[in-house]
C-alpha cells in the first residue's frame, strides 16, 4: 500500500468535517479546530487510522469475508461502486439506511424483498 500523506488528504478537502451544531461529543479527540462553522479534522491521525483500517480490511479479504465499502457522496459514489463490483464486495453508494448494521435481521429481510422485485 502506498504511504498517505496529509498534504494530499487537505487538497481533496478531507479535513472539512460537519458544521459544529452537528457533531458527536465522541468526536471531539479526531478534531483539530473549527473554522466557519465547520469542523477541521485532523489529518495525521486520519492518516494513522487509515492506514490501520486498510491493514484490517486486507486482513479481512485475505481470509475470505466480505468488506462493506461505503461512499455516499456524489464525490466519490461512482468510484466506490467501481472498486467494490471490481473486488465482488457489497456496498453502500445512495443514501445510508439506519440501522443497517445493528440491525441485520430486519435489513436481509428487506434486501430479499427487493430482489423480488
Amino acid at each position: 500500500m502506498a504511504k498517505l500523506d496529509p498534504k494530499d488528504l487537505l487538497k481533496t478537502g478531507a479535513h472539512f468535517g460537519h458544521k459544529t451544531s452537528r457533531w458527536h461529543p465522541k468526536m471531539a479527540p479526531y478534531i483539530y479546530d473549527k473554522r466557519d462553522g465547520v469542523h477541521i479534522i485532523d489529518l495525521f491521525q486520519t492518516v494513522e487510522l487509515l492506514e490501520d483500517a486498510c491493514k484490517k480490511a486486507q486482513a479481512v479479504a485475505a481470509g475470505g469475508g466480505e468488506v462493506l465499502f461505503v461512499g455516499t457522496k456524489k464525490q466519490v459514489s461512482g468510484l466506490v461502486r467501481t472498486v467494490a463490483e471490481s473486488l465482488g464486495q457489497p456496498f453502500v453508494t445512495e443514501r445510508w439506511m439506519g440501522g443497517m448494521l445493528t440491525n441485520k435481521a430486519t435489513m436481509q429481510s428487506r434486501i430479499k424483498h427487493l430482489k423480488k422485485l
